[in-house]
């Protein structure tokens, strides 16, 4: 026993450290491998992330190893690194940090079995008859074909991103004996880049900095105007990268920017693997994609914020574009920022990151505009299209119909007329965001939060956003039996009842996360877009970023003011943001935009500079007040989140919370407890504890102390979460 190593292991369990095994036979090379241990009366799967020769513990009483699993090639020293990293940055234990970035299959102890990937190709008589079968007018036969044609064979995977309507016209051309299946095998990727756009001067200053630099760690923040052409350099620079025999890292904030995004990807480089990860991927799709990018069989992996922590042996690019989006950063578990981490990831690899956005966070800007990141301009058009035309509409002084202002009817009708796209955005999804008795002034609350719930009238339901409760409309006021109930209020399904009266022969297309629910739902709509079948998309922020609609030429927005009332110092931010970004919809292929936006304060400075497409003005006058008020990018902060059944034992955690730093005599800032903006969330009162300092290793430091004091108070009926740099305060 005295000679047999001590492998230390990584747990997806809720404490801090790692854990002593005996390993009899295990050597350094099994270092990253996921292992099979005893933890307690249960069989844990881990990783071995050390091997040690003595260990603090009685070494009679250490457990033994179980078995080392060979369904998965050790995670690279880079990736437990990283790994270390997050864990010490965001002060999360080091097994459950390990263990976010595998996939569901492989932090399971049962051993996953990779199926071989399948793929279609043409048959002799499919490459004589079809192109004479498939109408022009079916666009999805039609990028099928096109696959079929430049590829030998096209994987399953790579035709699932076409959606439903491809699997039928597959198998119905598998049963005419024009296309086949067979097992792919693994060849070498082939670097065939298809026909590249001309890049304008700004576009070509851009891509020949980022190419100029493509050895070594540089921060680029690539700042384009809506429509600028930032995707053709995204393009261009990872071909440069792909060329060097380099993976490159795609980064988006949502997942219904991926399938649009890979075809244009697949599209321009139709020899390479590329693969997607993202939560519409089912478990085993997710797996196998991930180990073909830890094997280095894939050229580049397009992924939301989880995929930044994917192995690849040759990465020599990242992009991370809408930089600036709020679905970077985790909200739960360890509370990462993606962006941060993948800036993180290639300094550690010393290659460029490209970060890009029409509207950068605040903190991008600052590090930008104060040289630590390069930043590279983009602030024309591509193709020579101009920027909207953005007016406010005064609804103060405006006679609104179901909430729409004559002015914004008008301009829907020209554009009905013409045969051109409008979108009516309104960030609040369901039909209305309340149900409320006039008589004695009940609305419908959720029992669980503290919000109220909304109305989804075709379904005859109201359901809470929050926590996720769902209960019948009722027929009368619960409180004073009066039968005259009313939503009150707008949102999306409402918006679309109200248009679709007031337009009878539009065909209108409802764009939310109950519209896209179920699985195919976004790729089907956004063929009916692109297929010129919708005249009105009524959307929340789902449409606000990243697509492009060559059709569209009317943005509306409505509802914005809301966005001006919150206490959230980071609101006015996200407001222009949002407003910048869905007006950038408008006007992008030929035809020229207007965007219409309805507020009661038209005069304020946001609308003005939306007016002015100004973000630099704005943002610098943001920034001043931040400088002013003592706010990041010029302090560095950590909450302390804390629940209970009940208010005051949350409260009265953080006070002890408070007192703890107070005792270590610490140098940070601290504020007193709070409740929660959203006090009561899924029956749990919530209450928070703000702590900043102006250096960001002076607080990485007190973390340190103060989380292991914190572990120590034990608390039974307070769940709390410490969250470094947060972006809900």
């Amino acid at each position: 026993m005295k000679n047999t190593p001590i492998a230390r292991i990584a747990l997806d369990v809720p404490l801090p450290g790692l854990f002593d095994y005996l390993a009899p036979g295990i050597t350094a090379a099994d270092i990253g491998c996921r292992v099979v241990v005893p933890f307690g009366r249960r069989t844990l799967a881990g990783v071995l992330v050390e091997l040690a020769s003595t260990s603090e513990h009685d070494l009679a009483a250490l457990k033994q190893l179980s078995a080392v699993l060979p369904d998965m090639p050790a995670l690279p020293p880079d990736i437990l690194a990283l790994c270390r990293f997050c864990a010490r940055y965001y002060q999360h234990p080091l097994g459950p940090s390990i263990f976010t970035g595998l996939p569901v299959l492989l932090r399971r102890v049962s051993e996953f079995v990779e199926a071989r990937p399948a793929g279609w190709q043409l048959t002799e008589a499919g490459r004589e008859a079809l192109p004479f079968q498939v109408s022009r007018r079916a666009k999805v036969q039609m990028a099928l074909l096109a696959l079929l044609q430049t590829q030998q064979c096209v994987a399953e995977s790579e035709l699932a991103t076409l959606g439903t309507a491809a699997r039928k016209a597959l198998l119905g051309w598998a049963q005419q004996q024009w296309v086949e299946r067979r097992l792919l095998d693994v060849a070498a990727p082939v670097l065939c880049e298809s026909v590249k756009p001309a890049l304008n001067a700004q576009q070509q200053a851009a891509l020949t900095a980022i190419v100029g630099q493509l050895q070594g760690f540089n921060v680029w923040l690539l700042h384009g105007i809506t429509g600028s052409g930032k995707t053709e350099v995204y393009l261009q620079s990872i071909a440069a990268a792909l060329q060097q025999g380099r993976q490159v890292l795609v980064l988006v904030p949502e997942i219904n920017l991926t399938p649009q995004l890979i075809q244009r990807f697949r599209q321009r480089f139709p020899g390479l693997p590329i693969v997607s990860l993202h939560s519409g991927l089912n478990d085993t799709e997710r797996a196998t994609h991930w180990l073909a990018s830890q094997r280095g069989d894939v050229s580049i992996v397009l992924g939301t914020r989880l995929a930044v922590f994917t192995p690849m042996p040759r990465l020599g690019l990242i992009v991370v574009d809408e930089e600036h989006d709020g679905s970077f950063k985790q909200q739960d578990g360890l509370r990462y920022s993606a962006r941060d981490v993948a800036i993180y990831r290639a300094r550690q690899q010393q290659i460029p990151i490209i970060l890009g956005s029409a509207t950068p966070s605040l903190e991008t800007y600052h590090h930008a505009t104060s040289s630590r990141y390069r930043l590279l301009k983009l602030d024309q058009r591509a193709n020579d299209a101009a920027l909207p035309q953005v007016r406010c509409i005064d609804t103060r002084r405006a006679a609104l119909v179901d909430g729409l202002a004559p002015q914004l009817l008008s301009a829907l009708e020209q554009r009905l007329q013409r045969g051109e796209q409008s979108l009516v955005f309104i960030n609040r999804r369901g039909y209305a965001p309340v149900l409320f008795c006039g008589d004695c002034g009940w609305a419908a609350a959720c029992q669980r939060c503290s919000a109220r719930m909304v109305v989804h009238l075709r379904e005859r339901r109201l359901r809470c956003h929050h926590c996720g409760a769902d209960e019948a409309i009722p027929i009368a006021c619960p409180d004073c039996g009066n039968l005259d109930i009313k939503p009150l209020g707008q949102g999306t399904q409402r918006l679309e009842t109200a248009l679709a009266e007031r337009f009878p022969d539009a065909r209108i297309l409802r764009i939310d996360r109950d519209s896209t629910r179920r699985k195919d739902a976004w790729d089907e709509i956004y063929r009916k877009v692109h297929n010129g079948e919708a005249d009105i998309l009524v959307g929340t922020q789902m449409l606000a970023k990243g697509h492009d609609f060559p059709d569209l030429s009317l943005v509306c927005v409505l509802n914005a003011d809301s966005g001006l009332y919150s206490s959230d110092y980071r609101a006015s931010e996200r407001l222009f943001s949002m407003l910048v970004q869905v007006a950038g919809r408008a006007g992008r292929g030929q035809l020229a935009g207007e965007v219409l936006i309805q507020t009661q304060f038209p005069e304020h400075p946001l609308y003005q500079s939306v007016m002015r497409h100004d973000f630099d003005g704005y943002a610098q006058a943001l920034l001043q007040e931040r400088r002013d008020a003592g706010f990041p990018p010029f302090i560095y902060q950590a909450l302390l989140r804390a629940e209970a059944p009940m208010l005051a034992q949350a409260e009265q955690f953080l006070r002890r919370a408070a007192q703890l730093a107070f005792d270590l005599a610490a140098p940070v800032s601290i504020f007193d407890p709070v409740a929660a903006s959203l006090q009561r969330l899924a029956g749990k009162e919530r209450a928070q504890l703000l702590v900043q300092h102006h250096h960001r290793g002076v607080l990485q430091a007190f973390l340190g102390h103060w989380l292991d004091a914190l572990r120590a108070l034990n608390e039974r009926n307070v769940r709390w979460s410490l969250d470094v740099d947060p972006t809900e305060v």
